[in-house]
């Protein structure tokens, strides 16, 4: 993922959670505000919940790839990303149809 699609400062990220627009289920939070730029930003957060440093980086390069199928570049919007443990306990197709579902979820919610 380039560097100009990620939100990489912790203001940013601080922005981001408290306008509190959010979905969530049991694998991850999904957190979204509108920006002025003409693609959308993401920034992803894995706790050391999930496992070692391994497991987490792990976890990262997935949800990125799943973020690049998934998502739309076109959006206007930054998305901040949590990924919460039962993630691990799952295998990458669970974990990318929950993404998508909580993905739909946070559009339609969006369309209101």
């Amino acid at each position: 993922m380039k560097k100009e699609l990620r939100v990489k400062k912790s203001t940013e990220f601080e922005t981001i959670i408290k306008k509190r627009k959010s979905v969530a289920n049991r694998e991850f939070v999904l957190y979204w505000n509108p920006n002025d730029l003409e693609h959308m930003r993401i920034g992803l957060s894995v706790g050391k919940k999930i496992g070692n440093a391994v497991a987490r980086n792990k976890t990262k390069r997935q949800v990125r790839m799943m973020v690049h199928e998934l998502f739309t570049k076109e959006d206007h919007n930054d998305y901040i990303l949590i990924v919460r443990k039962p993630y691990s306990q799952n295998d990458f197709e669970q974990n990318k149809k929950s993404l998508q579902n909580l993905y739909l979820k946070m559009k339609k919610r969006m369309e209101k």
